[in-house]
């Protein structure tokens, strides 16, 4: 009977066989060296694996010296920047969707729910328009550089914003903040689409291209803005994952049980905000990476955001990285924005772990 009763169990939670912690996390950092090897290697200008060791420069026998300079160049000025972008920004995005869910105590929320990520897409849409215009003729050659700077100002403001309207008293009513977040992403939203409207036929597929997503941009530069952040940002989930464990049970119970949740809130928000806003200003608008990861980790690896949280990271890295990688070969020598492979792979990926659960807790 007992047996039965714990079969039952588990089969309406869903959660039959969790694997300990450090076999997803090496699992996890064994397919994110595999999915960068594979990243490495195909391309327009495909390097294959022989040559790999070469262009990194760990040996170039028997390699002629043009094809050997050729190699080094894509993958030391195109390739590494490129995929460690994406794996920096999936991680970034997919802590983001983690602390967001822990926060509101919502597997469905997302740093998009918020309008941080509205903020900066409007930002970045309002740059294209102006410096592409005769009022800022004078800063077109400066485009490429005002843009990710535009999206973390707008990102910026918008968490400013947020937070004055949802703060009193030294107290912030996360209900307040999500709220005010939807309407400003409408506002946001509308506004985009003011400059759709006005837009010319370039600025037009400018700003379609940086509101689908794309890591065509990045560079070397780029990484040293993105590295700190995510250096930061994970020292800050190892801090605030106990107190994300205990706000589940509702705050009332977190307060008493020693924890600081404005404080815990505070820092959450702020966490979110920020790498949203940078992983917003380097690859544009992606979708779902912060909806998905980490609700399939919760039912693989268990709700302890202390494993939750880097684990999410990791998958997050692993998840962009091969989306770019798709974006970058699947139309090649094109590039499909990766706010497209993202959602298309996303959606209906997420929709069906929602019907399996669905038919699990209906057994």
């Amino acid at each position: 009977m007992t047996a039965l009763t714990g079969a039952s169990t588990r089969r309406r939670t869903g959660y039959a066989f969790r694997p300990s912690a450090s076999l997803a996390i090496v699992c996890l950092l064994a397919a994110l060296a595999g999915t960068a090897v594979i990243a490495l290697t195909v391309g327009a200008a495909g390097i294959p694996l022989a040559r790999l060791p070469a262009a990194l420069g760990l040996w170039s026998d028997a390699v002629p010296a043009p094809t050997l300079a050729r190699d080094q160049l894509v993958v030391w000025s195109i390739r590494i920047p490129r995929i460690a972008a994406a794996a920096m920004i999936g991680a970034l995005l997919a802590a983001s969707g983690a602390i967001m869910q822990g926060l509101f105590r919502n597997p469905l929320a997302d740093p998009a729910l918020v309008g941080v990520s509205s903020g900066g897409a409007f930002a970045a849409a309002a740059a294209i328009v102006i410096t592409d215009s005769r009022i800022g003729a004078s800063l077109h050659f400066m485009q490429n550089q005002l843009l990710p700077v535009a999206a973390f100002a707008g990102s910026l403001a918008t968490t400013v914003i947020l937070y004055s309207i949802a703060s009193r008293s030294g107290r912030t009513s996360i209900a307040i903040f999500l709220l005010a977040g939807l309407a400003i992403a409408a506002i946001a939203n509308a506004g985009i689409g003011l400059l759709v409207f006005i837009a010319d036929d370039r600025q037009l597929r400018d700003i379609t291209f940086w509101l689908l997503g794309s890591l065509s941009g990045a560079t070397w530069p780029k990484l040293t803005a993105l590295a700190p952040v995510l250096g930061i940002a994970l020292a800050a989930c190892f801090s605030i994952a106990r107190g994300l464990d205990v706000l589940v049970l509702g705050e009332a119970e977190a307060f008493h049980s020693g924890v600081d949740v404005e404080r815990l809130k505070r820092i959450s928000i702020v966490l979110v905000s920020a790498m949203t806003g940078v992983a917003v200003s380097v690859c544009g608008v992606v979708g779902f990476v912060g909806i998905v990861v980490p609700h399939l980790l919760r039912l693989v690896i268990g709700p302890a955001h202390r494993l939750l949280l880097p684990a999410s990271m990791l998958f997050g890295a692993v998840l962009m990285t091969g989306a770019d990688t798709l974006a970058r070969t699947i139309v090649a020598p094109a590039e499909m924005p990766i706010g497209i492979l993202t959602a298309a792979i996303g959606a209906p990926f997420f929709l069906g772990m929602l019907l399996r659960q669905r038919g699990l807790v209906s057994l």
